[in-house]
């Protein structure tokens, strides 16, 4: 079970780090972008997320 949580985090490192190494500036805009959206919007955002990555993992897992 261990073992899983590290794939995860790799694979999850690697999928973060592919944008700013291959598109620096267009990153650099993003994030600027990112920054200045509201806590709300933000917190969205990231339930969004949180729910869709739950959902594939159940389905995954299943």
């Amino acid at each position: 079970m261990s073992e899983m949580i590290w794939v995860a985090l790799a694979l999850v490192l690697i999928l973060e780090g592919i944008g700013p190494m291959l598109f620096p500036n267009k990153w650099q805009s993003f994030m600027r972008q990112l920054a200045s959206q509201s806590a709300q919007q933000l917190r969205t955002m990231g339930g969004t997320m949180v729910t869709i990555g739950l959902v594939a993992l159940y389905f995954l897992l299943k």
